[in-house]
């Protein structure tokens, strides 16, 4: 009897679901987030606060995944507005929303908080500067593409680009980190060459095959950004008429999060373009 009862129990329990392990909740947010599914993203994201209260990275990717509900509501992430130079950093996408915004910054404001309290005590703690070049990079995003204001967004693009260097002078296996390096050399690339020369001036870095290669780090080897880095990676294949690239890219991406049209929209397109 009690054999057959502890079979029963343990045949009862191996049927049940295996809740999600503590240290997944970051990926599973981050794979709702490029799957569109905001809602289910901030849950996770939020929980994850909950359960780590001192973590910088929870209200950092909260703040990421109303970046991204943004960026699909004014469809920001086109890739057309990536390769039609005549809209590329000009195109009018519409207003924010302001509700979204205040989230946006609260989730920031109590990222940058947590993040220097752990500098104070350990500075060269990974976590938190992982979470300010993710805080930097995510500020200068909005700055720039959803409120219009590119020179205003230099100075944190610039500092995001220093502490990941400072970061991956310690631990240059944080690949996530190689992308505020390659969106400052890549994007800031594409500009007129007039432009670029004062944006050097200025302290940024324009260089585009740097830019590509510290892209294609992330995409490879990065973790939470890499999706970003390959869509990124797409575009830049798109501009340098390497339809093949983007396809494969871009089919990836779609077989991957198929909930995102924008992967699937833009593979039909460069498909045609061929």
């Amino acid at each position: 009897m009690i054999v057959t009862v502890a079979l029963s129990v343990f045949l009862v329990i191996a049927e049940m679901p295996t809740p999600a392990r503590d240290d997944d909740l970051l990926e599973q947010g981050y794979k709702d987030m490029y799957n569109l599914a905001f809602n289910e993203a901030h849950e996770v994201f939020q929980r994850w606060e909950i359960n780590h209260p001192a973590d910088p990275l929870g209200p950092a990717s909260d703040a990421a995944a109303y970046l991204f509900s943004e960026f699909h509501r004014l469809n920001i992430l086109q890739s057309e507005f990536f390769v039609n130079d005549s809209s590329f950093f000009h195109r009018n996408t519409g207003n924010p929303d302001p509700r979204v915004k205040r989230e946006f910054q609260a989730a920031l404001n109590r990222s940058r908080t947590l993040a220097e309290a752990i500098l104070q005590r350990s500075p060269d703690d990974r976590a938190a500067l992982f979470a300010i070049v993710l805080r930097l990079g995510l500020q200068a995003d909005y700055t720039a593409l959803i409120e219009k204001r590119y020179l205003a967004s230099l100075d944190d693009v610039k500092q995001a680009r220093s502490v990941a260097e400072q970061l991956l002078a310690r631990y240059p296996d944080c690949y996530d980190a190689y992308l505020a390096i390659g969106v400052e050399n890549y994007l800031l690339s594409l500009k007129p060459a007039p432009v670029r020369w004062l944006l050097r001036m200025r302290g940024a870095e324009t260089d585009k095959t740097l830019g590509l290669a510290k892209l294609q780090l992330t995409a490879e080897k990065g973790h939470y950004l890499a999706p970003y880095a390959e869509l990124l990676l797409a575009v830049a294949a798109l501009r340098d008429k390497r339809n093949g690239d983007a396809q494969r890219i871009l089919a990836d991406l779609a077989a991957r999060f198929p909930r995102n049209e924008l992967y699937r929209t833009e593979l039909q397109k460069a498909r045609e373009g061929t």
